[in-house]
């Protein structure tokens, strides 16, 4: 097979979901395969260093432009005669006159889920280019049993031409020595105490506001401890968490680091007594694979994809239910036998989804579509 890639995602936006899928799929697919050959389209000083049967076509413009001259992308594919196309960033920027098959990833339908928690633009295009770009699909890929449902249903969209290619935590995400991590931490971010991790987005279906209840809801014995610390770029909605933990007499425990380099993030995880994510949706969910494979407990929503994921290794709960939720927190704080065996389960759960093994779909995948 000759297959094309839009990998403009890799570089542009490392550090995001849909970056850190693009990154790692080229890759593992250059560790898996030397048999079919592959044309990436690849903005310069990627940092992937691929092997023969990879040729990179340069993109030359930046992030903030968007997308490269349409006009461009049909005559080279055509001119290399590739077999299938495949744009990883949910179909966005997948030109119509392509003369060959053509896959998209679409990770989830949130903006026609939620649409009030994603921007205009995104919105604009979820609604008036996505059905278009899905009616140009001969296949589509996706990162869980769940969004699989959830496409089939929202464009009738037939599941045999579906694919579930599960994500996976990248290889750095591993056990590290608790203190050495928590002595980095107090060095570089000032963060002293023990301390409750959110790691995500700043979406309101993130669900961080009812997380700040919660905290604020844990009885004064344990909380005068412990921080609660929420990674991620600041949003839009920042200052309305800000408030209610002012409004909560909790901002001195409430700790926002903003945006925390790749490279540091498995330095929480292992510092942090467990992981809280209770999302409202989610089409996969990589923070608690993550945490997982970093030896730390989790507590997730019991909602959308997140049950799949995460099966009987994490502490699920119902994101709606505040008290629910804290008593959860309070729970695994306290009981060290369950958070012993929630630590076993998740790094045994972790370890069933590799990088290596979405390549693989993702190639078998391929040649289904092309198969027809």
């Amino acid at each position: 097979m000759k297959i094309g890639v839009d990998g403009r995602a890799a570089k542009w936006y490392r550090g995001t979901g849909i970056g850190t899928y693009t990154y790692q799929l080229i890759n593992s697919i250059n560790k898996v395969d030397n048999n079919n050959d592959y044309l990436v389209f690849l903005p310069e000083n990627s940092a992937l260093d691929l092997s023969d049967n990879f040729n990179i076509e340069l993109v030359r413009a930046t992030a903030s432009t968007n997308f490269w001259d349409e006009v461009r992308v049909p005559n080279i594919l055509n001119d290399n005669n590739i077999d299938l196309y495949h744009v990883p960033q949910n179909g966005v920027g997948l030109n119509a006159n392509i003369n060959c098959h053509k896959a998209i990833t679409l990770h989830d339908i949130i903006p026609l889920r939620m649409p009030e928690t994603v921007s205009d633009r995104y919105l604009y295009i979820f609604n008036n280019e996505l059905p278009e770009i899905i009616n140009n699909c001969d296949g589509i890929l996706t990162v869980s049993e769940f969004s699989k449902q959830d496409i089939a249903k929202e464009f009738n969209f037939p599941k045999n031409k579906i694919f579930v290619t599960h994500l996976a935590a990248e290889d750095i995400y591993r056990p590290l020595d608790k203190c050495q991590c928590k002595k980095i931490l107090e060095k570089e971010y000032n963060i002293k105490e023990d301390f409750i991790l959110y790691v995500g987005g700043f979406s309101p279906r993130k669900n961080i506001t009812g997380l700040i209840e919660a905290f604020s809801l844990l009885p004064k014995d344990i909380r005068k401890n412990l921080k609660l610390v929420i990674t991620g770029k600041k949003g839009i909605s920042y200052n309305l968490y800000k408030n209610r933990a002012i409004e909560l007499h909790i901002e001195d425990s409430v700790i926002f680091t903003d945006f925390i380099p790749l490279e540091n993030l498995p330095i929480f995880y292992n510092a942090s007594e467990l992981l809280v994510y209770p999302s409202f949706y989610e089409g996969f969910g990589l923070p608690p694979l993550e945490a997982m494979a970093c030896g730390t407990p989790v507590i997730a929503s019991n909602v959308t994809s997140l049950p799949e994921i995460c099966y009987d290794s994490a502490l699920l709960i119902n994101p709606y239910d505040i008290n629910e939720l804290k008593n959860s927190i309070e729970l695994v704080l306290k009981d060290n036998i369950l958070r012993a065996k929630m630590i076993k389960k998740g790094l045994i759960q972790s370890s069933k989804y590799s990088w290596n093994i979405t390549a693989k779909s993702t190639i078998k995948a391929y040649s289904e579509i092309i198969k027809g």
